[in-house]
């Protein structure tokens, strides 16, 4: 397929059929575009349109979205990202989640603002987008290779530096249909949640590689969107904690999670990590800089020093170069799994990334794998002969590489902890942290964030669809709450919803622009001459929030599996929560929140809330979803 427009147009999109083996270009409508934005939404209302209930995640009928947003490649801090909409491989439900990088705003520069991936190759292929082309290749040479090696294969084999084209790919684990694999943009960058990897491997489509385009953005008002670019900056910079971000990126989580008492120890088994202080201090960002040789790598207009390059400087893995890994998967391989050795937990947080696998739900995974062995529910010999003791590093190292390939008992594991604690049965199911549709929470004890425990379970997303840092003031409400009171939790998750939303359609950094939905606002009128306000900002991140509902509850993802694990729900017994329990007040907890999000008492949304949210096109799906529930 070529194209030969010099400048981008607003609302184009690459439709590639894999199975067809055919490439095309349509548009979507200026109307549609202020109603849905870009990103999250803008994928949500593809998936509801064009998968219907009966499609897998793993058939060709699913779709693969791959979106940027109305500001992707202009002068706001982290406007190169992507967000990935599929039918997810954890939950059977709507996966929505981003990756930053430059992916987002090199598409943009070759004249798209998404792709849309349907079917299935018979083989492996892999898509290389031009300026003006667009070029289905045989990917037959990187079947089996990591992120890394792709990575280096594609940029040697088209002869593309760093900064000349953006590569997204997948590991053995995306290609080999592990539950939790990922999307990796960029090296550094992860679309990691509710397998959206997985669903890529199904179609085998190895990698995505975007040349840096030559033409230029559209936008309505250029100059009056650089000025909102630095008024975008300077609020980020006022606030405390995203102004250290900037600085140290989310690395000081470690030790500021340490002693809050958030961050996650052994399984849930207690709520303290026990990590002697001299310890602690190699896991701060000055240390982990110094110790393993830092040299920035920034994303797309992003000022801030919070991506780094990085190199392991002792050990069997010497010389090996890393990218600067998030708090959560720092967390995810110490104290969760029982590691106080700063270089082991490097080392595996660039393995889980090379094989292409979520690490919030490898610690999971591994996590009630250490468990299960204490209790002696599993042994060595369940194990391949590894000793899944805590805190040993190689054995985890090992066992990733099976659940990667799909290998002995990690052809168990490569299922995710809901379906493995399962397979096992027993004692074994009480131990995993999951929530009932079969997603693992993010890098935090959540029994001491009730917000972000409820979240996690009611979101229809496969991860979060609030967060803790929304703009409070400019939705009229006090920034603090009670955390452990159960009706002020169900309302603010209620209150803010459509905020995270928003944010992930316009497809920015959150890190960049979390508390600034006034500003987004104002950046988008700026680029698409609107004049939407945060009420209408609001709006938009509803209608996804019940798009994905309406989709979750056609595809039977019921009311019944807004619930956490009993792990995951229980009681701290030590610790910030200890004696907190969130359970006695959740079904009260669940018909609060319905009711302020105008769903009725099954969770399901209104004909009137679709409607006034301008949705009335789907209330028919309400109709087919009751007339199920009657006939069950």
């Amino acid at each position: 397929m070529s194209t030969s427009q010099s400048q981008a147009s607003p609302g184009r999109l690459l439709r590639v059929d894999l199975t067809a083996g055919k490439v095309s270009a349509e548009r979507v409508d200026e109307r549609t575009l202020r109603k849905y934005v870009g990103g999250a939404t803008l994928g949500v209302r593809l998936l509801l349109d064009e998968v219907p209930p009966g499609v897998e995640w793993s058939d060709p009928g699913n779709h693969l979205f791959l979106g940027s947003g109305p500001l992707g490649g202009t002068k706001v801090g982290g406007s190169g990202a992507v967000a990935v909409v599929t039918k997810g491989a954890l939950t059977g439900g709507i996966a929505s989640t981003q990756a930053n990088g430059f992916f987002g705003a090199f598409l943009r520069f070759c004249g798209f603002d998404g792709i849309v991936v349907q079917g299935a190759s018979p083989d492996w292929v892999y898509l290389h987008i031009q300026d003006g082309t667009v070029e289905m290749k045989n990917a037959a040479h990187l079947v089996g290779k990591n992120n890394f090696e792709v990575n280096d294969l594609l940029r040697r084999d088209l002869g593309k530096k760093e900064r000349q084209a953006s590569i997204l790919s997948i590991g053995p684990a995306g290609e080999n249909l592990v539950r939790f694999a990922s999307i990796f943009v960029d090296l550094g960058h992860i679309a990691a949640h509710n397998g959206v990897g997985a669903v890529m491997g199904s179609k085998k489509l190895k990698a995505i590689i975007v040349d840096r385009g030559k033409r230029t953005v559209p936008l309505q008002d250029r100059e009056s969107l650089s000025q909102t670019a630095k008024e975008i900056e300077a609020n980020t910079m006022a606030n405390k904690v995203y102004a250290e971000m900037a600085s140290v990126g989310t690395l000081g989580g470690m030790i500021t999670m340490t002693k809050v008492g958030i961050i996650p120890v052994k399984n849930y088994t207690t709520s303290i990590f026990a990590i002697p202080p001299d310890k602690l201090s190699t896991y701060s960002p000055e240390y982990i800089r110094r110790q393993f040789r830092a040299r920035p790598s920034p994303c797309w207009a992003c000022p801030a020093r919070h991506c780094h390059t990085m190199q392991i400087p002792e050990g069997k893995y010497a010389g090996r170069v890393v990218e600067e890994p998030e708090y959560e998967a720092l967390a995810a391989f110490s104290s969760l799994v029982g590691i106080d050795a700063v270089t082991t937990t490097m080392v595996l947080t660039n393995e889980v990334d090379r094989l292409g696998m979520d690490a919030n739900e490898m610690g999971w995974v591994i996590a009630w794998l250490m468990e299960c062995t204490e209790k002696g529910i599993l042994t060595s010999q369940d194990t391949d002969g590894l000793e899944m003791t805590w805190g040993n590093g190689e054995a985890i190292m090992a066992m990733m590489d099976r659940i990667a390939r799909r290998q002995g008992f990690g052809d168990v594991l490569a299922e995710g902890v809901m379906r493995a604690a399962r397979r096992v049965g027993g004692e074994a199911t009480a131990l995993a942290v999951h929530t009932e549709k079969g997603n693992s929470p993010r890098g935090h004890d959540h029994r001491v964030k009730w917000l972000e425990l409820f979240d996690t379970c009611v979101s229809s997303m496969g991860t979060l669809e609030v967060h803790s840092f929304a703009p409070y003031a400019l939705l009229g409400m006090p920034p603090v709450f009670d955390d452990f009171d159960p009706q002020q939790v169900s309302a603010v998750e209620a209150r803010i919803k459509g905020a995270m939303l928003f944010e992930d359609s316009m497809v920015t950094c959150r890190f960049r622009t979390a508390t600034a939905l006034d500003l987004l606002c104002k950046a988008v009128n700026s680029a698409a001459g609107w004049d939407m306000d945060v009420n209408e900002a609001m709006v938009v991140g509803r209608r996804a929030a019940n798009m994905a509902r309406v989709f979750n509850l056609r595809h039977g993802i019921g009311p019944e599996l807004d619930r956490p694990s009993m792990r995951y729900g229980s009681t701290p017994l030590d610790g910030a929560a200890a004696g907190r329990a969130i359970m006695p007040h959740w079904d009260a907890m669940l018909a609060n929140y319905y009711h302020l999000m105008g769903w009725d008492k099954k969770g399901r949304p209104l004909e009137k809330t679709l409607s006034d949210l301008g949705l009335a096109d789907i209330v028919p799906y309400l109709a087919a979803i009751q007339s199920q529930d009657r006939g069950s």
